[in-house]
């Protein structure tokens, strides 16, 4: 399997690292088409999500400089990054994809945005060309192993996200949330997903702005929420008790000197920040003033502890139909590598015995219908008994991590790659 990936995610680099490396969704199309023209990698695709960034690659000798891609397309100093960075290599990247897309490896297991986000990554690398029939096919698998441990386990029974994590440290921070003004800044999925948690643990006057009025609108809409217009943002957000922000700004949307203003216009009473974005929405230095409380995407973490702790057995049990899951796409791709040379020796075969009969046919002079057919049936029958070792060993071999090297040794053994080589060039000089 040449297959490598790439990333930094929650466990491995704090939010002002992942931030660094954070694609929005408008851009990653064009990046795509950028990593399967770095040399080396012939299907390509990035997951960028608040919790990690991973770029997946199909080599085509089984190594490729994914680091020096980062290096490029991020105009960073990839040493600057090496302690955060893991890698993955064939096996062991099929393993990773399995247990990212089932929602094993997130801050929240089990929460469901990941399965979405990965979907909707494969979907724009597919629409550009960067996915092709192999990561094609494990991608669909994964997507299957995702369903598979949902239906089989219970390790996403309760409705847990990201965005229900965020609001329950709301609910802790203020004992309840009954009669807070809520600020949501941004209109995706996450902030959808925080409105719904709010308003069941009975929070009161709702208030939606986002860059987009019209995305605005429609989520107000869903909530009986009011819209504040983005550019008055600074204005009016001194209504809010607790702000929850998670847009795709490149860059902070609330900073130090407008929390003064804020707190100043509430009379110094607190308020809450809850940014789960990536880049983060609300400069760090916000934390520095007294009244303003700001918790980032990281500091969730904590608040997720009791969550892992509750479906360990059954994060166990899911862990478990993944390991059987790589074993069975490994034999898959394995087995379809099997294909083609199995059918390139029966060509070659079938070309020596036509070549032969036909060599020795104006030896034998006139031969009656039931003569050739005696004469096929034998030529044949010699073909079929040298093909029946040499193709069981294949696909004997299919299943065996030894692969590879079987096949390399049966295509050199009957000069397969120089035949195939041949007729490639034959058919160019036709054309």
């Amino acid at each position: 399997m040449n297959l490598q990936l790439i990333g930094v995610n929650h466990k491995t680099a704090p939010v002002e690292v992942r931030e660094r490396l954070a694609l929005p969704e408008s851009r990653l199309p064009e990046a795509c088409k950028k990593l399967i023209e770095h040399p080396g990698i012939e299907e390509g695709m990035i997951l960028s999500t608040c919790n990690r960034v991973e770029l997946l690659a199909k080599t085509k000798n089984g190594s490729a400089d994914l680091r020096s891609f980062l290096g490029d397309y991020f105009a960073v100093d990839p040493a600057d990054f090496d302690r955060y960075l893991y890698e993955y290599r064939s096996q062991e990247v099929v393993r990773h994809v399995f247990r990212v897309t089932a929602s094993l490896d997130s801050m929240v297991l089990g929460e469901s945005q990941i399965l979405g986000q990965v979907k909707e990554a494969y979907a724009l690398a597919r629409a550009v060309g960067a996915v092709q029939a192999y990561l094609d096919a494990l991608l669909s698998r994964a997507f299957a192993v995702a369903k598979r441990v949902r239906s089989e386990t219970a390790v996403g029974s309760s409705s847990v996200s990201i965005a229900s994590v965020a609001v329950e440290l709301a609910k802790k921070i203020f004992g309840s949330l009954e009669g807070k003004h809520v600020l949501l800044v941004g209109a995706g999925k996450m902030i959808e997903l925080a409105a719904r948690h709010l308003l069941a643990h009975g929070a009161g006057a709702i208030f939606v702005s986002n860059r987009t009025y019209d995305r605005a609108l429609k989520l107000a809409a869903k909530f009986q929420a009011e819209v504040i217009a983005f550019d008055k943002l600074c204005e009016t957000s001194d209504c809010a008790d607790i702000v929850i922000t998670s847009t795709g700004s490149p860059g902070a949307i609330f900073r130090r000197h407008d929390t003064e203003r804020f707190l100043a216009r509430r009379r110094n009473r607190p308020m809450f920040f809850i940014d789960i974005a990536v880049p983060r929405d609300v400069d760090p230095e916000v934390n520095k003033v007294d009244g303003i409380f700001l918790y980032d995407i990281d500091d969730l973490q904590q608040a997720v502890a009791s969550h892992v702790a509750d479906r360990k057995n059954e994060a166990e049990r899911a862990e478990a139909i993944v390991n059987s899951e790589v074993e069975r796409f490994q034999a898959r791709i394995q087995s379809l590598n099997v294909v083609p040379t199995i059918v390139c020796l029966q060509d070659h075969l079938e070309t020596i015995r036509q070549a032969e009969i036909d060599r020795v046919r104006g030896r034998l002079g006139h031969l009656d219908p039931e003569q050739e057919l005696a004469l096929e049936a034998l030529s044949k029958g010699i073909i079929n008994k040298i093909m029946h070792t040499p193709i069981a060993t294949l696909k004997v071999a299919a299943r065996d991590p030894a692969a590879t090297t079987v096949i390399d040794l049966i295509r050199r053994l009957f000069n397969l790659e120089n035949e195939a080589e041949s007729k490639s060039s034959a058919a160019r000089s036709e054309k």
